[in-house]
Protein backbone atom coordinates (compact mmCIF):
# COMPACT_ATOMS: atom_id res chain seq x y z
CA UNK A 1 0.00 0.00 0.00
CA UNK A 2 2.71 2.19 0.45
CA UNK A 3 4.19 2.09 -3.15
CA UNK A 4 3.33 5.19 -4.65
CA UNK A 5 4.88 7.13 -1.04
CA UNK A 6 7.86 5.18 -1.54
CA UNK A 7 8.34 6.04 -4.99
CA UNK A 8 7.32 9.88 -4.51
CA UNK A 9 9.65 9.84 -1.85
CA UNK A 10 12.66 8.05 -3.58
CA UNK A 11 12.27 10.80 -6.59
CA UNK A 12 12.34 13.75 -3.81
CA UNK A 13 15.57 12.10 -2.53
CA UNK A 14 17.37 11.85 -6.26
CA UNK A 15 16.31 15.08 -7.64
CA UNK A 16 16.86 17.16 -3.75
CA UNK A 17 17.13 20.59 -6.19
CA UNK A 18 12.98 19.82 -8.02
CA UNK A 19 11.07 21.63 -5.30
CA UNK A 20 9.14 18.63 -3.66
CA UNK A 21 6.12 20.70 -3.86
CA UNK A 22 6.26 20.15 -7.67
CA UNK A 23 6.86 16.52 -7.31
CA UNK A 24 3.63 16.16 -5.56
CA UNK A 25 2.29 18.33 -7.99
CA UNK A 26 3.09 16.65 -11.16
CA UNK A 27 2.09 13.41 -9.53
CA UNK A 28 -1.20 14.80 -9.36
CA UNK A 29 -1.19 16.10 -12.64
CA UNK A 30 0.06 13.32 -14.40
CA UNK A 31 -2.41 10.62 -12.58
CA UNK A 32 -5.19 12.35 -11.08
CA UNK A 33 -7.16 12.92 -7.74
CA UNK A 34 -10.06 11.17 -6.45
CA UNK A 35 -12.62 13.41 -4.31
CA UNK A 36 -14.46 12.02 -1.67
CA UNK A 37 -18.36 13.17 -1.65
CA UNK A 38 -17.38 15.41 1.67
CA UNK A 39 -14.98 17.73 -0.99
CA UNK A 40 -16.79 18.26 -3.71
CA UNK A 41 -18.22 21.87 -4.24
CA UNK A 42 -22.50 22.58 -4.92
CA UNK A 43 -22.02 23.55 -8.13
CA UNK A 44 -22.61 27.23 -9.20
CA UNK A 45 -25.30 27.21 -5.76
CA UNK A 46 -21.98 27.01 -3.65
CA UNK A 47 -19.20 28.42 -1.66
CA UNK A 48 -16.58 26.55 -3.48
CA UNK A 49 -15.52 27.73 -7.09
CA UNK A 50 -16.23 24.48 -9.45
CA UNK A 51 -14.26 23.18 -11.49
CA UNK A 52 -15.11 24.81 -15.52
CA UNK A 53 -13.72 22.61 -17.96
CA UNK A 54 -12.39 25.59 -19.77
CA UNK A 55 -11.52 23.97 -22.88
CA UNK A 56 -10.27 20.13 -22.22
CA UNK A 57 -11.84 17.69 -19.63
CA UNK A 58 -8.48 17.32 -17.81
CA UNK A 59 -10.25 13.79 -16.40
CA UNK A 60 -9.16 10.51 -16.20
CA UNK A 61 -12.69 9.53 -16.76
CA UNK A 62 -15.86 10.76 -18.96
CA UNK A 63 -18.58 12.30 -17.09
CA UNK A 64 -20.64 9.22 -17.04
CA UNK A 65 -17.84 7.65 -15.23
CA UNK A 66 -17.26 10.00 -12.64
CA UNK A 67 -19.85 9.44 -10.21
CA UNK A 68 -21.10 12.18 -8.20
CA UNK A 69 -18.40 13.87 -9.47
CA UNK A 70 -19.80 14.55 -12.73
CA UNK A 71 -22.97 16.28 -11.04
CA UNK A 72 -21.52 17.97 -7.80
CA UNK A 73 -17.97 19.52 -9.98
CA UNK A 74 -14.75 19.41 -8.09
CA UNK A 75 -13.18 22.55 -7.30
CA UNK A 76 -11.30 24.54 -10.06
CA UNK A 77 -8.24 23.71 -8.35
CA UNK A 78 -6.88 22.49 -4.97
CA UNK A 79 -3.86 24.26 -2.96
CA UNK A 80 -1.61 21.72 -0.94
CA UNK A 81 0.34 23.12 2.22
CA UNK A 82 1.61 21.94 5.54
CA UNK A 83 1.63 18.34 6.08
CA UNK A 84 4.55 15.77 7.16
CA UNK A 85 6.53 17.20 4.31
CA UNK A 86 5.90 20.63 4.90
CA UNK A 87 4.71 21.92 1.73
CA UNK A 88 4.40 25.46 0.65
CA UNK A 89 1.80 26.86 -0.96
CA UNK A 90 1.49 25.18 -4.08
CA UNK A 91 -1.50 25.57 -6.68
CA UNK A 92 -3.12 22.15 -8.38
CA UNK A 93 -5.25 21.94 -11.46
CA UNK A 94 -7.86 19.32 -10.49
CA UNK A 95 -7.37 16.08 -12.75
CA UNK A 96 -10.27 14.18 -11.28
CA UNK A 97 -9.11 9.99 -11.35
CA UNK A 98 -11.63 7.86 -9.23
CA UNK A 99 -8.89 5.33 -8.98
CA UNK A 100 -6.04 6.99 -7.66
CA UNK A 101 -4.38 6.46 -4.90
CA UNK A 102 -4.28 10.42 -3.97
CA UNK A 103 -7.61 11.22 -2.36
CA UNK A 104 -9.11 14.73 -1.01
CA UNK A 105 -11.20 13.94 1.94
CA UNK A 106 -12.49 15.95 4.91
CA UNK A 107 -11.42 14.78 8.55
CA UNK A 108 -13.88 14.41 11.67
CA UNK A 109 -13.53 17.92 11.86
CA UNK A 110 -14.32 18.95 8.66
CA UNK A 111 -11.20 20.25 6.96
CA UNK A 112 -9.94 19.29 4.15
CA UNK A 113 -6.47 16.82 3.58
CA UNK A 114 -5.06 15.42 0.83
CA UNK A 115 -4.27 11.65 1.47
CA UNK A 116 -1.71 9.22 0.22
CA UNK A 117 -1.87 5.79 0.46
CA UNK A 118 -3.97 6.22 3.39
CA UNK A 119 -1.87 8.67 4.86
CA UNK A 120 -2.92 12.53 5.16
CA UNK A 121 -0.05 14.16 3.27
CA UNK A 122 -1.20 17.99 3.51
CA UNK A 123 -3.85 20.15 4.06
CA UNK A 124 -6.10 20.99 1.19
CA UNK A 125 -7.51 24.60 0.25
CA UNK A 126 -10.21 25.35 -2.23
CA UNK A 127 -11.02 28.38 -4.17
CA UNK A 128 -13.63 30.52 -2.59
CA UNK A 129 -16.85 31.27 -4.84
CA UNK A 130 -15.77 34.81 -6.83
CA UNK A 131 -18.47 37.51 -6.39
CA UNK A 132 -17.86 37.67 -10.32
CA UNK A 133 -19.64 34.23 -10.66
CA UNK A 134 -22.68 35.11 -8.41
CA UNK A 135 -23.77 37.22 -11.90
CA UNK A 136 -25.39 36.63 -14.85
CA UNK A 137 -25.34 38.32 -18.45
CA UNK A 138 -28.31 39.25 -19.21
CA UNK A 139 -29.26 36.60 -21.42
CA UNK A 140 -29.37 34.60 -18.38
CA UNK A 141 -25.51 32.87 -19.19
CA UNK A 142 -23.45 32.25 -16.00
CA UNK A 143 -19.96 34.03 -15.93
CA UNK A 144 -18.28 30.46 -15.73
CA UNK A 145 -19.31 29.30 -18.93
CA UNK A 146 -18.43 32.53 -21.25
CA UNK A 147 -15.32 33.89 -19.37
CA UNK A 148 -13.74 31.15 -16.20
CA UNK A 149 -11.32 32.08 -14.68
CA UNK A 150 -8.35 29.51 -13.38
CA UNK A 151 -4.76 30.03 -11.70
CA UNK A 152 -6.76 31.34 -8.63
CA UNK A 153 -8.01 33.72 -10.49
CA UNK A 154 -5.15 35.20 -12.19
CA UNK A 155 -5.96 34.41 -15.41
CA UNK A 156 -9.08 34.54 -17.43
CA UNK A 157 -9.79 32.03 -19.89
CA UNK A 158 -11.21 32.75 -22.85
CA UNK A 159 -12.11 29.42 -25.13
CA UNK A 160 -13.86 31.09 -27.80
CA UNK A 161 -13.93 28.10 -30.34
CA UNK A 162 -14.99 25.31 -28.40
CA UNK A 163 -14.76 22.85 -31.27
CA UNK A 164 -11.43 22.17 -33.73
CA UNK A 165 -11.33 21.65 -37.20
CA UNK A 166 -8.93 19.22 -37.51
CA UNK A 167 -11.53 16.84 -37.14
CA UNK A 168 -10.82 12.58 -36.82
CA UNK A 169 -8.96 10.02 -36.54
CA UNK A 170 -6.60 11.90 -39.81
CA UNK A 171 -6.41 15.16 -38.01
CA UNK A 172 -6.81 15.24 -34.79
CA UNK A 173 -3.68 15.59 -32.61
CA UNK A 174 -3.66 12.31 -30.55
CA UNK A 175 -3.87 13.20 -27.22
CA UNK A 176 -6.12 16.35 -27.25
CA UNK A 177 -9.84 15.55 -26.08
CA UNK A 178 -11.28 19.29 -27.21
CA UNK A 179 -14.08 17.51 -29.71
CA UNK A 180 -15.10 15.01 -27.18
CA UNK A 181 -15.23 17.45 -24.07
CA UNK A 182 -17.83 19.45 -26.42
CA UNK A 183 -19.78 16.55 -27.24
CA UNK A 184 -20.13 14.73 -23.41
CA UNK A 185 -20.92 18.35 -22.07
CA UNK A 186 -23.86 18.72 -24.89
CA UNK A 187 -24.48 15.07 -24.16
CA UNK A 188 -25.03 15.77 -20.29
CA UNK A 189 -27.15 18.68 -21.28
CA UNK A 190 -24.12 21.37 -19.32
CA UNK A 191 -24.37 24.56 -21.19
CA UNK A 192 -21.02 24.90 -23.59
CA UNK A 193 -21.50 27.35 -25.69
CA UNK A 194 -19.54 26.61 -29.35
CA UNK A 195 -18.51 30.28 -30.35
CA UNK A 196 -19.14 32.57 -28.07
CA UNK A 197 -20.26 35.79 -28.92
CA UNK A 198 -18.05 39.07 -28.87
CA UNK A 199 -20.61 41.29 -26.78
CA UNK A 200 -21.54 38.28 -24.35
CA UNK A 201 -17.32 38.14 -23.62
CA UNK A 202 -17.49 41.76 -23.28
CA UNK A 203 -20.65 41.39 -20.79
CA UNK A 204 -18.92 38.57 -18.90
CA UNK A 205 -15.39 40.80 -18.77
CA UNK A 206 -17.60 43.82 -17.54
CA UNK A 207 -18.87 41.67 -14.54
CA UNK A 208 -15.14 40.63 -13.57
CA UNK A 209 -13.91 43.86 -13.83
CA UNK A 210 -16.99 44.91 -11.20
CA UNK A 211 -16.70 42.69 -9.14
CA UNK A 212 -12.92 41.83 -9.22
CA UNK A 213 -11.83 45.00 -6.62
CA UNK A 214 -8.87 43.35 -5.50
CA UNK A 215 -8.10 43.24 -9.06
CA UNK A 216 -6.44 39.08 -9.03
CA UNK A 217 -7.05 38.71 -12.47
CA UNK A 218 -4.40 40.08 -14.17
CA UNK A 219 -4.37 38.51 -17.93
CA UNK A 220 -6.77 36.57 -20.38
CA UNK A 221 -6.25 34.07 -22.80
CA UNK A 222 -8.52 34.12 -26.19
CA UNK A 223 -8.27 30.40 -27.43
CA UNK A 224 -9.88 27.13 -29.00
CA UNK A 225 -9.69 24.89 -31.38
CA UNK A 226 -7.98 25.39 -34.94
CA UNK A 227 -9.24 26.61 -37.78
CA UNK A 228 -8.35 25.45 -41.15
CA UNK A 229 -11.34 27.80 -42.98
CA UNK A 230 -13.11 29.99 -41.25
CA UNK A 231 -15.61 30.69 -38.79
CA UNK A 232 -18.37 33.11 -38.83
CA UNK A 233 -16.68 34.24 -42.15
CA UNK A 234 -12.85 34.77 -40.54
CA UNK A 235 -9.93 33.15 -40.51
CA UNK A 236 -7.85 32.30 -37.60
CA UNK A 237 -6.03 35.36 -37.51
CA UNK A 238 -9.15 37.48 -37.71
CA UNK A 239 -11.39 35.31 -36.23
CA UNK A 240 -9.39 35.03 -32.42
CA UNK A 241 -7.54 38.85 -32.80
CA UNK A 242 -11.28 40.48 -33.28
CA UNK A 243 -12.23 39.70 -29.73
CA UNK A 244 -8.90 41.02 -28.91
CA UNK A 245 -9.13 44.22 -30.79
CA UNK A 246 -12.86 44.81 -28.71
CA UNK A 247 -11.20 43.40 -25.41
CA UNK A 248 -8.64 46.12 -25.70
CA UNK A 249 -11.00 48.66 -27.12
CA UNK A 250 -13.48 48.52 -23.99
CA UNK A 251 -10.94 47.74 -21.33
CA UNK A 252 -7.22 49.53 -22.28
CA UNK A 253 -4.89 48.23 -20.57
CA UNK A 254 -6.44 46.11 -18.03
CA UNK A 255 -5.61 42.72 -18.42
CA UNK A 256 -2.49 41.34 -20.35
CA UNK A 257 -3.89 40.11 -23.45
CA UNK A 258 -2.66 36.34 -24.92
CA UNK A 259 -3.61 34.46 -27.72
CA UNK A 260 -2.73 30.72 -28.00
CA UNK A 261 -3.34 30.02 -31.93
CA UNK A 262 -1.64 27.77 -34.37
CA UNK A 263 1.83 28.78 -35.96
CA UNK A 264 0.33 31.76 -38.56
CA UNK A 265 2.44 33.04 -41.32
CA UNK A 266 4.41 36.31 -40.33
CA UNK A 267 1.53 38.82 -41.96
CA UNK A 268 -1.28 37.02 -39.85
CA UNK A 269 0.58 37.21 -36.73
CA UNK A 270 1.26 41.16 -37.15
CA UNK A 271 -2.62 40.93 -37.71
CA UNK A 272 -2.90 39.55 -33.70
CA UNK A 273 -0.15 42.44 -32.91
CA UNK A 274 -2.18 44.96 -34.83
CA UNK A 275 -5.53 44.13 -32.40
CA UNK A 276 -3.44 44.55 -28.97
CA UNK A 277 -2.25 41.17 -28.14
CA UNK A 278 0.81 40.81 -26.17
CA UNK A 279 1.79 37.66 -25.58
CA UNK A 280 1.64 34.63 -28.64
CA UNK A 281 1.48 31.00 -27.94
CA UNK A 282 1.91 28.96 -31.23
CA UNK A 283 2.47 25.39 -29.76
CA UNK A 284 4.43 23.45 -31.05
CA UNK A 285 3.29 19.71 -28.69
CA UNK A 286 5.96 17.48 -29.25
CA UNK A 287 9.52 18.22 -30.43
CA UNK A 288 10.46 14.99 -31.98
CA UNK A 289 9.98 15.26 -35.94
CA UNK A 290 8.44 11.52 -36.45
CA UNK A 291 6.59 12.23 -32.43
CA UNK A 292 4.70 15.12 -34.10
CA UNK A 293 3.97 13.95 -37.49
CA UNK A 294 2.30 10.68 -35.75
CA UNK A 295 0.52 12.78 -32.69
CA UNK A 296 -0.14 16.24 -34.72
CA UNK A 297 -1.08 14.48 -38.36
CA UNK A 298 -3.48 18.05 -38.77
CA UNK A 299 -0.92 20.38 -38.13
CA UNK A 300 1.72 18.32 -40.18
CA UNK A 301 -0.41 18.34 -43.37
CA UNK A 302 -1.74 21.53 -42.96
CA UNK A 303 1.49 23.68 -42.34
CA UNK A 304 4.21 21.28 -41.53
CA UNK A 305 7.00 20.65 -38.22
CA UNK A 306 9.33 22.55 -40.21
CA UNK A 307 7.42 25.35 -41.17
CA UNK A 308 5.81 25.38 -37.71
CA UNK A 309 8.83 25.94 -36.18
CA UNK A 310 9.80 28.73 -39.08
CA UNK A 311 6.83 30.82 -37.84
CA UNK A 312 7.28 30.31 -34.30
CA UNK A 313 10.74 31.97 -35.13
CA UNK A 314 9.38 34.32 -37.52
CA UNK A 315 6.82 35.58 -34.63
CA UNK A 316 9.41 36.78 -32.56
CA UNK A 317 10.54 39.62 -34.75
CA UNK A 318 6.71 40.72 -34.45
CA UNK A 319 5.98 40.53 -30.81
CA UNK A 320 10.20 40.07 -29.26
CA UNK A 321 11.26 36.87 -28.41
CA UNK A 322 9.97 36.93 -24.81
CA UNK A 323 6.10 36.85 -25.80
CA UNK A 324 6.33 34.28 -28.40
CA UNK A 325 5.72 31.46 -25.82
CA UNK A 326 5.02 27.82 -27.11
CA UNK A 327 3.49 25.23 -25.36
CA UNK A 328 4.33 21.32 -25.72
CA UNK A 329 2.44 18.52 -23.66
CA UNK A 330 5.13 17.04 -21.77
CA UNK A 331 5.02 13.28 -21.27
CA UNK A 332 3.53 12.27 -24.76
CA UNK A 333 6.63 12.01 -26.02
CA UNK A 334 6.87 8.53 -23.83
CA UNK A 335 3.32 7.14 -25.07
CA UNK A 336 3.47 3.94 -26.56
CA UNK A 337 3.58 2.14 -28.83
CA UNK A 338 5.37 5.02 -30.63
CA UNK A 339 7.38 7.17 -27.67
CA UNK A 340 10.86 6.99 -26.49
CA UNK A 341 11.13 3.61 -24.17
CA UNK A 342 13.36 5.06 -21.54
CA UNK A 343 13.36 8.71 -19.86
CA UNK A 344 16.87 9.20 -20.70
CA UNK A 345 15.77 9.34 -24.53
CA UNK A 346 12.46 11.51 -23.91
CA UNK A 347 14.46 14.15 -21.86
CA UNK A 348 17.45 14.05 -24.22
CA UNK A 349 14.99 15.33 -27.51
CA UNK A 350 12.39 17.42 -25.11
CA UNK A 351 15.64 19.02 -24.02
CA UNK A 352 17.15 19.36 -27.63
CA UNK A 353 13.79 21.24 -28.51
CA UNK A 354 14.09 23.53 -25.35
CA UNK A 355 17.63 24.68 -26.36
CA UNK A 356 16.27 25.10 -29.78
CA UNK A 357 13.95 27.86 -28.93
CA UNK A 358 16.28 29.31 -25.89
CA UNK A 359 19.07 29.84 -28.32
CA UNK A 360 16.56 32.18 -29.97
CA UNK A 361 15.62 33.68 -27.19
CA UNK A 362 12.13 32.02 -27.24
CA UNK A 363 10.90 30.18 -23.73
CA UNK A 364 8.62 27.57 -24.48
CA UNK A 365 6.35 26.50 -21.47
CA UNK A 366 4.77 23.09 -21.10
CA UNK A 367 0.89 21.43 -20.02
CA UNK A 368 1.75 17.99 -18.20
CA UNK A 369 0.03 15.34 -19.99
CA UNK A 370 -3.44 13.89 -18.62
CA UNK A 371 -4.22 11.14 -20.29
CA UNK A 372 -7.65 11.79 -21.48
CA UNK A 373 -9.16 7.79 -22.14
CA UNK A 374 -11.24 9.17 -25.07
CA UNK A 375 -7.80 9.98 -27.19
CA UNK A 376 -5.85 7.29 -28.71
CA UNK A 377 -2.88 8.26 -26.27
CA UNK A 378 -4.93 8.45 -23.59
CA UNK A 379 -6.60 5.18 -24.24
CA UNK A 380 -3.36 3.23 -25.17
CA UNK A 381 -1.34 5.00 -21.83
CA UNK A 382 -3.78 5.51 -18.82
CA UNK A 383 -1.17 5.36 -16.77
CA UNK A 384 0.44 8.44 -18.74
CA UNK A 385 4.64 9.18 -18.92
CA UNK A 386 6.15 8.12 -15.82
CA UNK A 387 6.80 10.45 -12.54
CA UNK A 388 10.37 10.38 -13.41
CA UNK A 389 10.45 11.93 -17.01
CA UNK A 390 8.39 14.99 -15.07
CA UNK A 391 10.94 15.56 -12.43
CA UNK A 392 13.59 14.96 -14.76
CA UNK A 393 12.10 17.41 -17.12
CA UNK A 394 11.99 20.04 -14.23
CA UNK A 395 15.49 20.17 -13.88
CA UNK A 396 16.29 19.83 -17.53
CA UNK A 397 13.90 23.42 -18.03
CA UNK A 398 15.80 25.39 -15.49
CA UNK A 399 18.97 24.14 -16.43
CA UNK A 400 18.38 24.92 -20.04
CA UNK A 401 16.79 28.27 -19.25
CA UNK A 402 19.90 29.34 -17.31
CA UNK A 403 22.36 28.53 -19.17
CA UNK A 404 20.82 30.56 -21.82
CA UNK A 405 20.32 33.66 -19.17
CA UNK A 406 16.51 33.51 -19.84
CA UNK A 407 13.85 34.63 -16.88
CA UNK A 408 10.18 33.11 -16.48
CA UNK A 409 8.08 34.28 -18.99
CA UNK A 410 5.94 36.91 -18.49
CA UNK A 411 1.91 36.72 -18.20
CA UNK A 412 2.23 33.85 -15.50
CA UNK A 413 1.97 35.30 -12.43
CA UNK A 414 4.87 35.16 -9.94
CA UNK A 415 7.34 31.83 -10.09
CA UNK A 416 9.21 29.76 -7.39
CA UNK A 417 7.60 27.41 -5.15
CA UNK A 418 5.18 29.01 -2.82
CA UNK A 419 4.63 31.93 -4.93
CA UNK A 420 3.68 30.39 -8.13
CA UNK A 421 -0.13 29.67 -9.35
CA UNK A 422 0.02 28.40 -12.62
CA UNK A 423 -1.64 25.30 -12.54
CA UNK A 424 -1.29 22.53 -14.73
CA UNK A 425 2.41 22.07 -14.59
CA UNK A 426 5.22 22.78 -12.30
CA UNK A 427 7.15 24.75 -14.57
CA UNK A 428 7.25 28.25 -12.65
CA UNK A 429 6.62 26.39 -9.05
CA UNK A 430 10.34 25.16 -9.88
CA UNK A 431 12.36 28.17 -11.68
CA UNK A 432 13.66 30.49 -8.88
CA UNK A 433 11.73 33.32 -6.85
CA UNK A 434 11.93 36.75 -8.36
CA UNK A 435 12.38 39.64 -6.34
CA UNK A 436 9.06 41.75 -5.97
CA UNK A 437 8.61 44.45 -7.92
CA UNK A 438 8.33 48.10 -6.38
CA UNK A 439 4.94 48.31 -7.98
Amino acid sequence: MGSRTALVEDLMERFPHVPREAVFKEDLLRGGVAFDASALSDNESGEVKPKSYFIFSFDHGTLPELGEAALRRPPEEIILTGGPYDLRRTVVSVRVNPASPYRVAADEDGMLGLYLDGKRISDVGVPPMPEYYRHTLSNGKSVMEVAPTIQWGYLIYLTVFRVCQYFGAKEECQYCDINHNWRQHKAAGRPYTGVKDVEEVLEALEIIDRYDTAKASTAYTLTGGAITKTVAGRDEADFYGHYAKAIEERFPGRWIGKVVAQALPRDDVQRFKDYGVQIYHPNYEVWDRRLFELYCPGKERYVGRDEWHKRILDSAEIFGARNVIPNFVAGVEMAEPFGFTTVDEAIASTTEGLRFFMSHGITPRFTTWCPEPTTPLGKANPQGAPLEYHIRLLQAYRATMEEFGLSSPPGYGPPGPGNAVFSVSSFMDSLPAEEPSKA
